[in-house]
């Protein structure tokens, strides 16, 4: 707060306490108006927060901002509401006991917006768990229902809480809000029948009719129109552009879900609220005699059917009064005009009663009953002081109400600083101000009140006016220096506010007995279930006339002032800046008026009596210790020595300070302002007085006190992140929790980078893939099959049109000897070729009879007759329609390509090409099918196959191993094949080449 003051003349002063014309109200405003100027909302008087509603959005109110505030002292940072909310969250912690917040200021000076800041910096600065966040969510979401029910549009305000609200924010041990309680005050129920030019009935009817969902409505008998609703339409401003009721209809309905109201609780109040809007449309007509009748009963039956009575018992109500003599009753006919009167009344009655019963639903779902120790923060939202040509009794009471609060709100201010003073030991001297103590007498005195005379004018036989009570009131306390009425206003002297009100009790003195009849009797019959709560049987079937309003009014506002009086002072005075709500704008006179009624002189002037200024010894010395030799840059002694040692230098008289037992006490507060103003002085002298020596000490002692810090800080952590490695090493095979989840990252990471330097670089590599950890095992799978087929794809795209004619002729030839021919692997590193005998080595004869058939293939072979197994060097062509076999200038056998491999005798061909021969050999006859494979042992070739020499007659092939290879006729008239040991074994070399190969067929079938 110091550091400010040098601003003070841009700015104005933070803390009116430290104003130096403290008894002026000029003072006061000029301050007030210069921060409001500068956007500066927030001012101190002490402890005392002062608001002033600015019309418009200030980023004052982020996350951010609360942060800043949460656990700073009361004084440190520029006012603000969170500093108030913070600070009594602190000492009712730190002292263990319950206190409250005071929230006070006429109608639209933001004192409901007040609540709810305080509510939201609770909600983000407390502990929180799943269930408490359910307890703040409710506390949070409270606001938009009871300002639903209990808010309306007036003249002053669209929002203006037409009831006086209390609330208790229950804290645990811990410090954690698990719960909280509502008290409510003085609804002003005659809203709900009679508003004045330019305002609103409440809110929950205008949103219920304008964004209640067609079905819901149709169930209610409503439409969506206000102007077919007599008790939404008699102020002429049902629509207003700054209110949109539709959406704060589903901020309501959501709301209600969140408290926990089920769904037959939302549609019996819904059926309640519809059941009041279609009370204001029963009329009543005269008969002969002028007494009521009703007609055309519709609206009564709709009454009837959303409240579960019976429509004659409702009707009968509504138009007769019960008078009962001893054992008789008798049904006393109303005229027109008390039969209106007992409409409202009982609309009334139904709609307060009602909020009465949500306030305690609210309570149910959010109060914490449990039998362990709490601490509490109350919420005080009281209606504001207002003085209107003609004041309503309810502003009568508001304005008592505001009165009651003052004179507490003298007693506490004067009692703490009275505490304080006797603390530090010092003598307290009597403050000059006006006691309003005379002015609540007058309202409330026993017989002698105000409240007491409305009361027995209400009781007294014969009919009660406005001008009997005048009289009465003249009668009584017409000596009163502080009464004054229309009867007689020519007294002069001083007076309170409150005592120029200027009372109408027509809405006091009623008929009692039709409220008792209609609202008890006949609603105790009712099948709705809040209703019928409502008007429980539990209450009194006296005959006694009920308590007065006035009287129960009274009678809750000392109820509390004894609850206040139990807990710790915190205060918010809200003001309004203008009438019009204009951003920007400020009206001296309005803002003067709104001072003198708040008592925020005579609360600056307690405040102000005696010293101006307090501190403790160690912050008062922490600051200023610079501005004397013998203090800086350390004193080494009590700090009370230090501070009179400081103040000694610095030249304060005697008369100036005192010194208390923990605090310096500073009279006035031109002192303090030419310390701080010396202060600032001396900041900038300090680098340029001192010696270069010392200076580089001192930078030095602070360069590595920092170093040191930054060292300690960075080994705690280094000693976490090694605490938590080895215990995610240790829980590494479980599955994923705080303790292994850092760990986990870390392992997937750093085998995520080995890998991207050590995958393998060609497609035959198959074994270099990093084994990955037990987390990592599926999806290294995927990687690994993502990295193959890249390969593959680069591979294939890199290969030329006759390599790939290659592979897939290697790859016919795969899918026929692969796993069946022990020779095959031998065969896969050596090429094809387009055909083994040129067209050159061709006899001329054999062009010429297959000219006009294209050659795919020829190849020399040896032909072993079917009959004695003679072999013939041959020559084998393949043409696009038959197989030949040639002998140089003559073609001696002809297969047509249809019949390949499958005709009636079967040919015995040794060839050197085997395997490239078939392979063209199926392609052309396009039947790789019909090939069979006869599988051997590649150590002992010892197996046999048969052929078909002709129709009905077979030949035999034996396969053997030998030391040289041979084929003959052996003697049991078999043709033996014989195949040497090193070839057998030579097959085995080839496996790596055929792996290769074999691999790239397989390659060129994946694309």
């Amino acid at each position: 707060m110091e550091g400010a003051l040098t601003a003070r003349d841009r700015v104005g002063i933070q803390d009116f306490v430290l104003l130096d014309t403290h008894t002026s109200e000029t003072a006061f405003l000029g301050n007030l108006k210069k921060r409001f100027s500068e956007d500066l909302i927030y001012t101190y008087i002490g402890t005392l927060l002062v608001s002033v509603n600015p019309y418009k959005e200030l980023d004052i109110y982020s996350k951010k901002q609360m942060d800043i505030y949460m656990g700073v002292n009361f004084f440190e940072l520029p006012p603000h509401i969170y500093a108030l909310a913070d600070n009594a969250y602190h000492t009712m912690m730190a002292e263990a006991n319950n206190h409250f917040i005071l929230i006070s200021g006429e109608s639209g000076a933001g004192k409901t917006e007040a609540s709810k800041k305080i509510l939201q910096y609770y909600a983000v600065s407390c502990p929180s768990t799943t269930l408490l966040d359910s307890v703040r969510d409710r506390m949070l979401v409270s606001n938009p229902v009871l300002e639903a029910f209990g808010n309306a549009k007036t003249l002053k305000n669209d929002n203006s809480s037409r009831f006086g609200k209390y609330m208790d924010i229950q804290f645990d041990i811990q410090g954690d809000a698990v719960g909280g309680h509502i008290l409510s005050y003085l609804l002003e129920k005659s809203r709900v029948v009679h508003q004045n030019h330019g305002e609103r009935n409440f809110h929950i009817f205008y949103q219920l009719v304008e964004g209640g969902e067609e079905d819901l409505l149709h169930q209610l008998g409503l439409e969506s129109n206000c102007q077919h609703y007599s008790y939404l339409v008699q102020n002429e401003c049902a629509n207003v552009t700054s209110i949109n009721d539709k959406n704060d209809w589903k901020t309501v309905r959501n709301a209600l879900s969140v408290i926990d109201f089920d769904e037959s609780d939302i549609q019996h109040l819904f059926g309640i609220i519809a059941s009041v809007l279609h009370l204001g449309n029963v009329q009543f007509e005269a008969d002969s005699k002028g007494y009521a009748t009703l007609n055309k009963n519709t609206e009564l039956r709709w009454v009837s059917t959303l409240l579960g009575i019976n429509v004659q018992v409702l009707q009968e109500g509504l138009t007769y009064r019960k008078i009962e003599a001893k054992t008789d009753e008798v049904l006393s006919p109303f005229t027109v005009d008390h039969a209106i009167y007992a409409r409202n009344a009982l609309a009334k009655a139904i709609y307060g009663r009602t909020f009465t019963w949500l306030v305690n639903k609210i309570n149910d779902s959010m109060e914490n009953k449990e039998p362990s120790r709490k601490t509490v923060i109350g919420l005080l939202d009281i209606y504001g002081f207002e003085v209107f040509y003609v004041n309503s009794f309810e502003q009568f009471c508001i304005n008592y109400c505001n009165e009651k609060l003052q004179q507490l709100f003298i007693q506490l201010t004067l009692k703490s600083e009275q505490e304080e003073y006797e603390a530090e030991g010092i003598g307290w001297e009597p403050v000059q101000f006006f006691n309003n103590k005379i002015i609540c007498d007058l309202v409330e005195e026993k017989h002698l009140g105000i409240i007491s005379v409305l009361d027995e004018e209400c009781l007294r036989p014969g009919e009660a006016t406005d001008f009997t009570f005048l009289e009465k009131l003249e009668e009584k306390m017409g000596s009163h220096p502080h009464f004054i009425t229309s009867v007689n206003n020519t007294r002069g002297g001083e007076c309170s506010e409150f005592a120029q009100l200027v009372l109408s009790i027509h809405c006091v003195c009623v008929c009692v007995c039709v409220c008792v009849y209609v609202c008890t009797q006949v609603m105790r019959q009712s099948k709705n279930a809040i209703v019928r709560e409502c008007f429980a049987s539990t209450e009194s079937d006296s005959r006694r006339r009920p308590e007065t309003v006035a009287s129960q009014f009274k009678s809750s506002l000392l109820g509390l002032t004894d609850i206040l009086m139990s807990k710790e002072p915190w205060y918010v005075r809200c003001l309004k800046s203008n009438e019009s709500k204009q951003p920007g704008r400020f009206d001296d006179v309005l803002v003067r008026h709104q001072v003198k009624y708040l008592g925020l002189m005579e609360h600056l002037r307690v405040r102000r009596a005696g010293f101006a200024y307090r501190r403790r010894y160690e912050l008062f010395l922490q600051r200023y210790k610079p501005l004397c030799p013998a203090t800086w840059p350390h004193w080494r002694g009590v700090a009370a020595e230090g501070v009179e040692v400081l103040v000694q230098h610095l030249g304060y008289l005697p008369d100036e300070y005192k010194m208390g037992r923990t605090k310096i006490f500073i009279r006035h507060p031109r002192t303090l302002f030419a310390t701080e103003d010396a202060f600032e002085v001396c900041k900038h002298k300090l680098g340029k007085g001192m010696k270069a020596r010392r200076n580089q000490e001192i930078i030095e002692t602070c360069w590595r006190g920092v170093q040191a810090r930054k060292e300690k800080e960075r080994r705690q952590w280094a000693v976490k992140v090694i605490k938590k490695f080895i215990k995610g090493y240790m829980t590494r095979g479980e599955a994923k929790t705080t303790d292994n989840s850092e760990y986990l990252a870390f392992v997937r990471q750093n085998y995520l980078n080995r890998l991207k330097d050590n995958l393998p670089k060609t497609v035959l590599d198959k074994i270099s893939w990093l084994t990955p950890p037990p987390v990592l095992t599926e999806a290294s799978a995927i990687l690994r099959q993502l990295h193959m087929r890249v390969m593959v794809t680069r591979y294939v795209r890199g290969i030329t049109a006759q390599q790939k004619a290659q592979l897939q002729l290697k790859g016919i030839t795969s899918v026929i000897f692969k796993d069946k021919k022990d020779s095959y692997p031998q065969s896969v590193s050596q090429p094809f070729v387009d055909t083994r005998i040129s067209e050159q080595d061709i006899n001329m004869k054999v062009l010429q009879i297959i000219r006009h058939e294209r050659i795919k293939y020829s190849v020399p072979v040896v032909k072993y007759d079917r009959n004695g197994f003679k072999p013939r060097p041959r020559q084998l062509i393949l043409t696009q329609t038959a197989a030949y076999v040639v002998d140089e200038a003559k073609i001696k056998q002809k297969v047509h390509a249809l019949h390949a491999l499958e005709h009636g005798g079967d040919l015995v061909i040794q060839c050197d090409h085997l395997f490239e021969v078939l392979t063209k050999l199926s392609v052309v006859a396009n039947k790789q099918s019909a090939i069979n494979v006869v599988q051997g042992s590649w150590l002992m070739f010892i197996s046999s196959i048969s052929f078909q020499i002709q129709a009905g007659k077979e030949g035999i092939v034996d396969f053997s191993s030998g030391q040289e290879s041979m084929v003959y006729k052996d003697k049991n008239g078999h043709l033996m094949v014989v195949i040497p040991y090193c070839d057998c074994f030579q097959r085995k070399k080839s496996n790596k080449q055929f792996l290769k190969q074999e691999f790239r067929l397989d390659c060129l079938r994946v694309v």
